[in-house]
């Protein structure tokens, strides 16, 4: 169970529990009985995230994969099973933004973070996956949530008006829907969240653009 791993994760860190409770907006009580059952919301998990910057989500949501995010451990892990890749691509790469970022700036390429691949049907023309972070687009993005993605061409760039994309920016990567700017050089981008107020971007602050294709809940 998710609050299982949370226990597990604050004990293998050493972190003192009440404190760690309060910080995430929850007490000691919805941890303990019956109400270890209990699912989170995307709020709390949020809240986790944040608290535990190295936590992998996907291992949070469903016990999946190592329970840390070790970029120096992954990048010899990815080696070692990039070469089981080289004949067989089947699936689709699951990436943090992170990587997605440092796709753009060519620092990374995505067989460096091919330590997971899945087939999603449907999704068979997408590039990659990637966990949704933040709650700015629920409550159709959930934070945890994972978004099968397929990379647009920056070169006379074409948006599909109200779609979701992910953005390499200057702001760092954005998961946002999009929509028309003020002008040609601009585009405006949405949050789902009513909390988080649109705001502009000019084209030429893109290094990179996905387009969200699809949706993988994980309960």
């Amino acid at each position: 169970m998710i609050k299982e791993r949370i226990i597990k994760v604050i004990e293998s860190k050493g972190i003192p529990k009440e404190s760690f409770f309060k910080k995430i907006g929850m007490t000691s009580a919805s941890f303990r009985g019956d109400a270890r059952k209990t699912p989170l919301n995307s709020t709390a998990i949020e809240n986790i995230l944040s608290e535990i910057p190295d936590l992998n989500p996907r291992w949070l949501l469903t016990g999946d994969g190592s329970m840390l995010i070790d970029h120096a451990g992954d990048n010899v892990l990815a080696c070692e099973k990039a070469s089981s890749y080289e004949d067989n691509h089947e699936g689709i790469p699951l990436i943090t933004l992170d990587a997605f970022a440092g796709m753009a700036r060519g620092e990374i390429r995505v067989m460096d973070y091919e330590c997971d691949r899945y087939i999603i049907p449907g999704c068979d023309d997408a590039d990659f996956l990637i966990a949704v972070k933040g709650p700015s687009m629920s409550p159709k993005y959930a934070s945890g949530d994972i978004v099968a993605c397929r990379h647009v061409p920056l070169e006379n760039i074409f948006f599909q008006w109200n779609k979701v994309y992910v953005l390499d920016t200057a702001q760092g990567a954005l998961i946002k829907r999009v929509r028309k700017g003020p002008d040609d050089q601009h585009i405006l981008l949405i949050s789902d969240n009513e909390e988080y107020e649109p705001f502009e971007l000019a084209l030429d602050q893109i290094n990179a653009v996905a387009l969200v294709m699809g949706i993988v809940r994980l309960e």
